[in-house]
């Protein structure tokens, strides 16, 4: 399996003001909701705005020296990567989750750059010229699955596995897989069409989120990467790695809904935009709280 890569960049505004917790342990939580707005060109050549919405959490001593120093609408940058989990409900569903886990968290200062805030229908905070990019190396865990919209748009559905190694407190190399859902649209999406599950790729894109109400009346939640670029990758000496596959860019990027027969691509916006600051629907049913959130 490739050697495992796994960052995120956002650059954004705060939608609301942190919040400080601490786990039963003492550790101190930091949460919070970065948003800003992609800016893409449609298919149709047009520019579009995509609002989006993260949640994300900041751990210990870093959590506590920023807590103070951040308040709703400041423009932040966070690194971090993301974080895969998956847990039972009480009622014995199985469920899963993608969120972003800052490594580090950083006021960024107005200076002369063209960054300005706007106010959602809600009234949280946004950053129009925001940064929102996620890098990943992995592995895929099934085939790719190449489809066509009902408007003869192509769309390649993919799910990566990036390895996670490091220490814990006693030394001991522990590791953990995350499987990260990607979209691939139009160009991109025909030529990655002939991926195989166990090739080593790159993706390149944007992080998104998006809502929706299952059969069951209730609302769930997904997080996913759209790429924009993907590089196939050697498999290791003496192997001949996937075929047929070069970097290239889309010109649209917009996510299908889950739990729809067919696919899509929305003419407005992302869920996440649909959905203004109600970013924490679907997730009423997330794990007990543990000594660490992630």
């Amino acid at each position: 399996m490739a050697r495992g890569l796994n960052h995120v960049y956002l650059l954004g505004a705060l939608a609301r003001d942190p919040e400080l917790r601490y786990t039963p342990s003492g550790m101190a939580v930091l949460d919070l909701v970065v948003a800003g707005d992609d800016n893409i060109v449609g298919n149709d050549g047009k520019p579009r705005v995509l609002p989006w919405y993260h949640r994300t959490s900041l751990l210990g001593k870093q959590a506590e020296g920023v807590a103070d120093q951040l308040k709703a609408g400041d423009p932040v940058m966070v690194e971090g990567a993301l974080e895969f989990r998956t847990w039972e409900t009480p009622e014995g569903a199985k469920r899963s989750q993608v969120s972003v886990k800052a490594l580090r968290v950083e006021a960024a200062l107005p200076g002369n750059r063209m960054e300005v805030t706007t106010r959602d229908s809600q009234g949280g905070f946004r950053l129009t010229n925001a940064l929102n990019e996620v890098v990943l190396i992995g592995n895929l865990t099934r085939d790719a699955e190449l489809r066509y919209t009902p408007a003869g748009d192509a769309v390649t559905t993919a799910s990566v596995a990036v390895n996670e190694s490091w220490k814990d407190k006693t030394g001991n190399w522990q590791e953990k897989t995350h499987f990260i859902e990607v979209n691939l649209w139009r160009e991109l999406a025909e030529t990655a069409g002939v991926l195989k599950k166990g090739d080593p790729i790159m993706v390149m894109g944007r992080l998104v989120n998006e809502s929706w109400t299952d059969k069951e009346g209730n609302k769930r939640n997904s997080t996913r990467v759209e790429g924009r670029r993907v590089e196939a990758l050697s498999r290791g000496p003496g192997s001949t790695g996937s075929a047929g596959i070069t970097s290239g860019s889309n010109r649209q990027a917009f996510g299908d809904v889950p739990g729809r027969s067919s696919v899509a691509a929305p003419r407005n916006s992302s869920a996440g935009s649909r959905a203004g600051l109600d970013i924490d629907a679907g997730l009423q049913d997330f794990p007990p709280e543990e000594d660490l959130p992630f």
